[in-house]
C-alpha cells in the first residue's frame, strides 16, 4: 500500500476565511460602509441623478413620513402567503420604516429621523415575543436585515444612540429572531434561506459575533437542500426557482446578492464564490426576463416574466464597475428599472474616479452534461423496418415481438401508462422521440418502470425518452412542493431502471444515450451482474427521495459491473442520497459529467478498482465530493472541479496505485476545516 500523493492539487479557498486571526467588524459595515454612505449623502446633496431620482422615491413612500408610527404586536402571525396576516404587515412596515428615516438622518442630520428610528425599535424590542404560522421565517428573515442596517447607520453616526436601544433591539433580534432562524429553513424554496443569511450577516456584524456571522457564511456557500449558492444557482446559470416563477427567483437573487455586498463590506468575497456563480444566475435570470430563450432543466416558467425587480443594480456595481465583468443582460436589466429603482440611493456607486479596472469578460456557463437526459427531438435514426407505437397502445406486447424479428421500437411524442415494469429482453432497440416520449408507471404500482427480461439479457440499447418516477406526469408550478410529497412517509416505493443479473457479470452490452431518469423516491439505475456498459448524456436527478433506517437510495448504483463508462451524464438533486455508488465493481470511468447537490457524496466507490475520474464538475454534495474506501486499487482522480461540498472534497485512504492530479478544490468544508 503507498501513502497518498496529491503532487499538483490546486487549492482555492476564500482568503478572508482562511486566516487564524479573527478581524474585527467594521462600522458602519452592512449594505453600507461609511465611505458608501457618504457618497450617497454627497450625490444627493448636489442633486445628482440617479441618487436624487431614488432619494425623491424614497421620500414619497408612507413609511418615510415623520407621521409614521409603529403599531408593534407580542405575537406576529403569517400564514402561507400571508394569510392570515396579524401583526406581520405592521411589522414589515416598521421595518421598512427605520431604515427609511435611518437613511435620512444620515443625509439630512434631521434628528427628528433618527428619533424616529429609536421610536420604532424601542416600540417593538420590549414587545415582541414570537411570530407564528408557515411564512415566520420568511418574514423574520425580510424583515430582520432592514432594522439591523437602519440600527447600524444611525448607531455610528452621532445620533444619540443609546445603550436602551442596543438592549431592546437585542433583546429582539437575538431572544425571538435568532432562535427562530438560526438553523435556516432549506426545505422551503432558495428565497427562504436567501433572507435569514441577510439577516444572520446583519446580526454577526451590529453584535459583534463573529460565531453568527460566520454561520450564515457557511451556509451560503455550502448549505444543504436549496440554501446555498450551489444549490440555488446551477452551472448553467438556471436557478432552483426558475421553473416556478420569476418573482421568487428574483426575490432569491436579490436577497442573496444583499448577503454577498454584507459580507464584502466586511472583507468577505461571496460574490466570488463556486467562480461567481451569483453573477451567473443574475445574468440568465435577466436574459430570460426581457424575452430571451435560456436552457433549462424542465420548463422556464413564465409566470411574472418581465415584471424585472429592483436588485440588479447592486451586482452590475460590484461585478462590472469593482471587478471588470461584462454582465449585458443584468444592465439592460438594471436600465429598465431605474424609473422606479430606489437601490440606487445606497448599493450604486458609479465606475471608480481614476482606477483602471481590469477586465474579465462575461460569466459563462459550464458545458458539461449541457445536453445531456432526453431532448427536444429524437438523436437517432431508426430503420426502416422500425415497429412504432403511439400512445394508448402497450408496449410489452411489442417488446416480446421485437425480440423474434430484432427490429427496433419505436415510441412515438406523449405518454406510456405502464400497467407493470417493463421487461426488456435481449437485443432490445427501445427508442423514443425526445423528452416529450415519457414512460410512467401506472400510480398504483410500486416498484421499477424497467427492468431486464432475464438473468442474460444482453446487447440493450435504450434512447431519447423520460422514465417519469413521480405519482403524476403534469409537475406543479412549485417543483420544491412535488419533493417534499415523494419524501413524506409512507410515499410508494418507485424506481426507474433495474438491471440486475443475479450473479457477477451475466448481463452484457446496456447502453443508455439521452435518458432522462427523475423523481424516482428509489434509485433511478441500478444495474447489477453486468459488463460492457454505456451511459453517455443521461440525466438521473430527484431520485432517491425517501429512505427507510438504514437504506439509502440514489440517483445510480453500479454493483458487481465492469468496463462501464459514464460519460456527459447529469447525476444531481438526490435529495436522500449519492450522485453515484459504484461497489464490488471494476474498470469504472466517470468523465465530464455533472455531479450535483445530492445529500450524500458525489461519487462513492467501495471494493472497486480500476477507476478513471476525469473532468467532473463535482459540487454542492452535502456529504463530500468523491470518496473511496481502503478496498479500493488502481485509481486516477484527474483534472475535475470540486467545490462547495459539506464534507470532503476528496477523501480516499491509503489506495494502491492512486494518482490525484491537477484537481481545483474550493470553498469545500475541508478546505476551512484544517
Amino acid at each position: 500500500m503507498k501513502r497518498l500523493l496529491i503532487p499538483s492539487l490546486i487549492l482555492l479557498t476564500l482568503s478572508s476565511l482562511a486566516h487564524a486571526d479573527v478581524k474585527p467588524f467594521v462600522h458602519p459595515g452592512m449594505l453600507q460602509s461609511r465611505s458608501d454612505l457618504d457618497l450617497m449623502k454627497q450625490k444627493v446633496l448636489a442633486g445628482e441623478q440617479p441618487w436624487k431620482g431614488a432619494w425623491d422615491r424614497l421620500l414619497a413612500k408612507k413609511t418615510s413620513s415623520l407621521d409614521f408610527h409603529p403599531q408593534p404586536s407580542a405575537h406576529v402571525i403569517r400564514g402561507a402567503y400571508g394569510k392570515p396576516s396579524i401583526g406581520s404587515n405592521e411589522l414589515m412596515a416598521s421595518a421598512d420604516a427605520a431604515y427609511s428615516h435611518a437613511l435620512q438622518w444620515y443625509v439630512t442630520r434631521d434628528k427628528a429621523h433618527a428619533e424616529k428610528v429609536f421610536e420604532i425599535i424601542d416600540a417593538w424590542g420590549p414587545v415582541l415575543h414570537d411570530f407564528q404560522l408557515n411564512d415566520a421565517k420568511l418574514l423574520a428573515g425580510w424583515t430582520g436585515h432592514q432594522f439591523l442596517n437602519a440600527a447600524e447607520i444611525v448607531r455610528y453616526s452621532d445620533s444619540g444612540w443609546s445603550d436602551k436601544e442596543t438592549e431592546n433591539l437585542r433583546r429582539m433580534m437575538l431572544g425571538v429572531y435568532y432562535p427562530l432562524i438560526k438553523d435556516f429553513f432549506p426545505d422551503a424554496n432558495g428565497n427562504w434561506d436567501a433572507a435569514i443569511m441577510d439577516t444572520m450577516l446583519c446580526m454577526g456584524v451590529f453584535f459583534d459575533d463573529h460565531a453568527i456571522f460566520d454561520r450564515a457564511v457557511d451556509h451560503y456557500l455550502r448549505g444543504h437542500l436549496n440554501g446555498g449558492i450551489t444549490h440555488y444557482v446551477y452551472p448553467s446559470g438556471q436557478c432552483q426557482e426558475t421553473t416556478r416563477d420569476q418573482g421568487h427567483v428574483q426575490l432569491g437573487l436579490g436577497e442573496m446578492a444583499q448577503a454577498c455586498q454584507i459580507a464584502w463590506t466586511q472583507g468577505v468575497d461571496l460574490y466570488g464564490a463556486a467562480d461567481n456563480r451569483l453573477a451567473l444566475g443574475f445574468e440568465y435570470t435577466a436574459k430570460f426576463n426581457l424575452g430571451n430563450d435560456v436552457p433549462c432543466e424542465g420548463i422556464a416558467a413564465g409566470i411574472a416574466r418581465n415584471k424585472l425587480s429592483d436588485i440588479y443594480y447592486l451586482v452590475y456595481q460590484h461585478y462590472h464597475f469593482d471587478r471588470g465583468m461584462d454582465l449585458p443582460y443584468t444592465q439592460q436589466a438594471a436600465e429598465k428599472t431605474l424609473p422606479r429603482s430606489q437601490s440606487v440611493l445606497t448599493l450604486y456607486r458609479g465606475p471608480r474616479d481614476g482606477a483602471s479596472v481590469p477586465k474579465q469578460g462575461t460569466p459563462m456557463p459550464s458545458f458539461l452534461a449541457a445536453a445531456s437526459g432526453a431532448v427536444s427531438s429524437a438523436t437517432a435514426k431508426p430503420p426502416t423496418d422500425a415497429i412504432h407505437v403511439h400512445p394508448g397502445q402497450q408496449i410489452q406486447p411489442e417488446l416480446d415481438r421485437a425480440a423474434i424479428s430484432n427490429k427496433w421500437i419505436v415510441l412515438e411524442p406523449g405518454v406510456y401508462q405502464l400497467p407493470a415494469a417493463l421487461r426488456i429482453p435481449s437485443g432490445t432497440k427501445l427508442i423514443g422521440q425526445g423528452r416529450d416520449t415519457v414512460l410512467w408507471l401506472d400510480p398504483k404500482v410500486t416498484g421499477p418502470a424497467i427492468i431486464n427480461a432475464d438473468s442474460s439479457t444482453s446487447n440493450v440499447v435504450i434512447r431519447d425518452l423520460v422514465i417519469e418516477g413521480a405519482v403524476k406526469t403534469t409537475p406543479t408550478t412549485d417543483p420544491n412542493s412535488d419533493r417534499r410529497t415523494r419524501s413524506r412517509p409512507g410515499a410508494p416505493d418507485r424506481a426507474g431502471i433495474l438491471v440486475d443479473s443475479g450473479a457477477v457479470h451475466a448481463l452484457h452490452g446496456i447502453g443508455l444515450v439521452h435518458v432522462t431518469v427523475r423523481n424516482c423516491t428509489l434509485t433511478g439505475l441500478r444495474i447489477a451482474g453486468a459488463s460492457d456498459i454505456a451511459l453517455y448524456l443521461c440525466s438521473f436527478t430527484d431520485n432517491g427521495n425517501r429512505v427507510a433506517d438504514g437504506v439509502s437510495t440514489n440517483n445510480v448504483e453500479l454493483d458487481h459491473v465492469s468496463q462501464c463508462r459514464v460519460i456527459d451524464c447529469r447525476l444531481n438533486n438526490s435529495p436522500t442520497g449519492l450522485g453515484a455508488l459504484i461497489s464490488n465493481s471494476q474498470e469504472i470511468t466517470f468523465k465530464t459529467n455533472e455531479i450535483a447537490r445530492n445529500a450524500g457524496y458525489g461519487i462513492r466507490f467501495d471494493h472497486t478498482r480500476d477507476i478513471t475520474v476525469q473532468h467532473n464538475l463535482v459540487e454542492g454534495n452535502e456529504a463530500g465530493g468523491i470518496v473511496a474506501d481502503a478496498t479500493c486499487a488502481r485509481m486516477v482522480v484527474e483534472a475535475n472541479t470540486l467545490q462547495n461540498c459539506g464534507g470532503s472534497s476528496i477523501e480516499f485512504p491509503k489506495i494502491d496505485r492512486l494518482s490525484v492530479t491537477d484537481n481545483v478544490l474550493r470553498e469545500n468544508h475541508s478546505d476551512f476545516a484544517k
